[in-house]
């Protein structure tokens, strides 16, 4: 039987079959294994960046280990300025995206200091950054604009430079211009992205995702979250770098858009609290989405800060703060309004409380335990609100605790008594008769007058105070002992005492702080424009002339006095951890910045003199109902710092307690607050505050495990 096809046919079909089968798998070989990523990416348009990572900030805790300030995840919205500007009407766009984030409530950035609406001005409040984005802008713009446009002139060179046709009003115009310069600026200037939205909210993520609005990417992010509304001085806030911030920053490889302290803590720390940023390379789809990341260099989180202040207490004395300062302010206002109806009030008077501060120390370490400053801020919001609160009256940005200098009046007087005790002008059982008027110097026209000389309701009595030793002469606070014994010592050997307890000098807190001043020849002229006299020696020993100092300056010196003489530093940083915890970077440990070496009884004479102030019914009775029940024994002195004519004088209180064993002392300055003895019922308050929670906090520090 004769075959339809021969066995040569069949073969060379198979041969020619294999062939194309091989060139196919080949080919196919090559798609999808050689260049297959290659033609995926192709095809699909995806992208691959390298891109910097964050690190996580660090965060900040009081002494026991309570989280202050710590990291929230949020996300940003940023604008694809490819995309964007690859629409039709890329302003149409971006007027739809500002619409839509007014709707959820979210605020969209805008660096253009402009006002919203017509007839445009530039903003005066303007921060430093926008001023140099601003110039940065004009300068890139060169010839393009006039020299120093006006508002006006810039919207009209906007409206035609970024094709604002007129079918949109002012005010929409206004709106893509403050836009497109936000994006336009960043090529003039070197500062961080243009992020269109901080911490958008959820609603308007989706509704954007919803929409597919082209040319708005959602970018994952942290902001600072703030674990209590106290310590807004203290703490202090983070923001985008300026321009003289990265080019410090830059060299330590910070990015551009890195997130830096401004204040406080945040600032002040901030080595310890940035971290290490990482690399990574991203590969997007079309649409914007994450399909694969690659880490190049991990993220080192930044490392924790353990401060010394107890924010149990902290929040306390601020609460109390406040409350007095109100209590205070409102009496004034009774004051004035009584004193007008009888018509013997000077309605030209400065009597106005303008603010106040309180500080708490541990005595036996120098640790500030609690600083608080009134008026004060909301620190979440501070940068939102800066403008705003540059414009508040009584300056709350301004941290009097730290940064405000005071006379210190009578609080002045243990210095010189342990100095003139120290140095032999005087011994515990000198006496010295207190005649009202000290009349040595009274050819030459100076005749200064103890406080208690016109004190009697009879204006034809004139009262003194006796005679007194060094301990009933702090005790009565009498002028005329302190006259006498500061015109023996003199000012020179006053000052390097008032130095050793650290008053006008620095007290070793990180965070940046007022020196304040103690009267001498040096700089007197500076500070009054006139030359040194025998009476400035004599006011400065009464703790006026031109010595002014810091709340808490008056706080470590009144710690000093308390445990005999040992200045310590009011270093406010107790430790550093690592991010996870595991390793002790840095522990502190007490500094002492100087001792004052006196016998023990020339401590005890002045010790039972500040006792007296707030116990000798007969003599302070009414700074002795106000101790008379505490818990513990106190003590104290007061003072009355004299502003000058027509101001209402200044009033300053400090205290330590127990007075057998003394372990925190506490000063509060009120301005214009009339006499200290107005003020020590803060005080008061506070010290019961301190008692009551060191009755449950005794043992936190032996149980966190985290300080060990």
């Amino acid at each position: 039987m004769n075959r339809l096809i021969s066995k040569g046919r069949i073969a060379a079909m198979a041969g020619f079959l294999a062939l194309i089968l091989s060139i196919y798998m080949i080919f196919l070989y090559r798609l999808q294994i050689i260049y297959g990523e290659e033609y995926y990416n192709r095809s699909n348009q995806m992208t691959s960046e390298e891109t910097v990572v964050t690190a996580t900030r660090g965060n900040i805790l009081d002494r026991y280990g309570r989280v202050l300030v710590s990291n929230k995840e949020c996300y940003n919205l940023k604008i694809d300025n490819v995309k964007l500007f690859s629409n039709e009407d890329p302003n149409e766009v971006i007027l739809e995206l500002v619409r839509m984030v007014q709707s959820f409530g979210d605020v969209y950035n805008d660096d253009l200091p402009v006002s919203a609406q017509p007839p445009f001005e530039y903003d005066p409040d303007m921060t430093d950054i926008e001023k140099t984005m601003l110039d940065a802008y004009f300068k890139d713009k060169g010839k393009e604009l006039p020299a120093n446009p006006t508002a006006v002139e810039l919207m009209s060179y906007m409206r035609t430079r970024y094709g604002i046709d007129n079918s949109y009003t002012a005010e929409e115009m206004r709106i893509i211009a403050g836009v497109r310069y936000s994006i336009n600026v960043r090529y003039a200037v070197n500062t961080a992205d243009y992020l269109f939205v901080e911490d958008a909210s959820m609603g308007l993520i989706s509704s954007i995702m919803e929409n597919k609005l082209a040319g708005i990417e959602v970018e994952r992010a942290y902001i600072r979250d703030y674990g209590t509304e106290y310590a807004a001085h203290l703490l202090g806030y983070v923001g985008l770098m300026t321009q003289e911030e990265f080019e410090r920053y830059s060299l330590l490889n910070y990015a551009n858009d890195a997130m830096v302290g401004k204040d406080g803590v945040e600032y002040t720390f901030e080595s310890y609290l940035h971290g290490k940023d990482g690399k990574v390379i991203e590969t997007r789809s079309p649409s914007g989405t994450i399909l694969s990341t690659v880490y190049l260099e991990e993220p080192e989180p930044g490392n924790h800060i353990y401060l010394t202040i107890d924010m149990a207490l902290q929040e306390q004395v601020e609460k109390i703060l406040s409350h007095g300062m109100n209590i205070l302010i409102s009496d004034r206002e009774q004051e004035r309004a009584e004193g007008l109806a009888r018509g013997d009030y000077n309605p030209d008077m400065k009597d106005e409380i303008t603010g106040g501060a309180m500080v708490v120390v541990n005595v036996k370490t120098g640790e500030p335990l609690a600083i608080a400053s009134y008026p004060s801020f909301d620190v979440s919001t501070v940068i939102e609100n800066y403008a705003e609160y540059l414009a508040t009256p009584n300056a709350p940005l301004f941290n009097r605790a730290l940064m405000g200098t005071y006379a210190p009046g009578s609080t002045f007087k243990p210095c010189v008594a342990m100095a003139a005790l120290t140095t032999g002008i005087i011994n515990t059982e000198n006496k010295v008769k207190c005649q009202g008027v000290f009349t040595k110097y009274a050819d030459q026209g100076y005749a200064p007058e103890c406080w208690i000389w016109r004190a009697s309701k009879d204006p034809n009595e004139h009262l003194t105070h006796g005679e007194d030793n060094v301990t009933d002469a702090l005790r009565d606070s009498c002028n005329y002992f302190f006259y006498t014994i500061g015109e023996q010592l003199g000012v020179d050997d006053m000052g390097d005492f008032a130095h050793a307890f650290g008053l006008g000098s620095t007290t070793g807190i990180e965070l940046i702080e007022a020196t304040g001043n103690m009267s001498n020849r040096a700089n007197h002229a500076d500070y009054t424009g006139t030359e040194w006299r025998i009476g400035d020696t004599m006011q400065a020993a009464i703790g006026q002339s031109d010595s002014v100092f810091t709340p808490l300056q008056i706080a470590e010196y009144c710690a000093t006095v308390a445990n005999g003489g040992t200045r310590y530093s009011a270093s406010i940083l107790k430790s550093v951890r690592s991010y996870d915890f595991s390793e002790k970077i840095y522990e502190r440990e007490p500094e002492v910045m100087a001792t004052i070496n006196s016998a023990d009884y020339n401590w005890d004479a002045v010790h039972k003199g500040m006792y007296a102030v707030l116990h000798d019914w007969s003599v302070n009775e009414n700074n002795a109902k106000w101790w008379a029940d505490c818990a513990w024994e106190v003590a104290g002195k007061t003072g009355t710092a004299q502003k000058g004519e027509g101001v209402t004088n200044d009033g300053i209180f400090m205290c330590y307690a127990p007075f057998d064993d003394p372990e925190v002392a506490i000063a509060v300055v009120v301005e214009r607050g009339g006499a200290g003895a107005n003020t020590q019922f803060m005080a008061r308050q506070v010290m019961d505050a301190y008692i009551n929670i060191k009755s449950y906090s005794d043992t936190s520090e032996e149980t966190m495990t985290l300080l060990k």
